[in-house]
């Protein structure tokens, strides 16, 4: 691998990883939006829009775990399938990549397009806290971009490098436990 390849290589993996952390982010703060919310109750308060906010967190801390959960091979994949193709599991693997990466860039320009629509027509939530609903659809956005950067990465891996960037296989890990 070239010297620029290498750079390319760490800066991707540094993306999947910084997408990781942003999405633990978005885990603790739903858990301080949980905890304040009780608090609020217990003190006999109201807290308007944390269900909302939580809601918006969650979301957040799914669509930015997306390509670390890949590379890290969290996600459910065809592995069962793969492993009975034998000598032709890497273009099974090559099918399923380049089915995903058009499937993921699909949803990375619909997102994009949901959030330039919601502030162009000034969308608002329909909860409590009338939140302007394309801030909260950035992380989507902004998430689902990341994937389908991952799977494009990984169909050129596949394709120019032969193998994949998945870590490691939880299926094959288990061997059939």
């Amino acid at each position: 691998m070239t010297a620029m390849g290498t750079a390319i290589r760490a800066a991707l993996d540094r993306l999947y990883f910084a997408g990781g952390v942003i999405a633990a982010g978005f885990l603790i703060a739903m858990l301080v939006i949980i905890v304040l919310q009780m608090a609020a109750r217990w003190g006999g308060q109201v807290f308007p829009g944390s269900t909302e906010y939580a809601g918006y967190c969650m979301a957040g801390a799914s669509f930015f775990a997306f390509a670390h959960a890949l590379n890290r091979g969290a996600h459910i994949r065809v592995s069962l399938v793969l492993s009975k193709l034998g000598r032709f599991r890497r273009w099974g693997e090559v099918w399923c990549f380049a089915i995903g990466s058009a499937l993921g860039c699909y949803f990375a320009y619909y997102a994009v397009r949901a959030v330039y629509w919601s502030w162009k027509l000034n969308d608002i939530s329909q909860g409590q806290d009338a939140w302007p609903i394309w801030i909260p659809q950035l992380a989507m956005a902004a998430g689902t971009i990341l994937f389908a950067i991952a799977l494009v990465d990984n169909l050129y891996r596949i394709l120019f490098l032969g193998s994949h960037g998945i870590e490691s296989e939880i299926v094959e890990q288990s061997h059939g436990e």
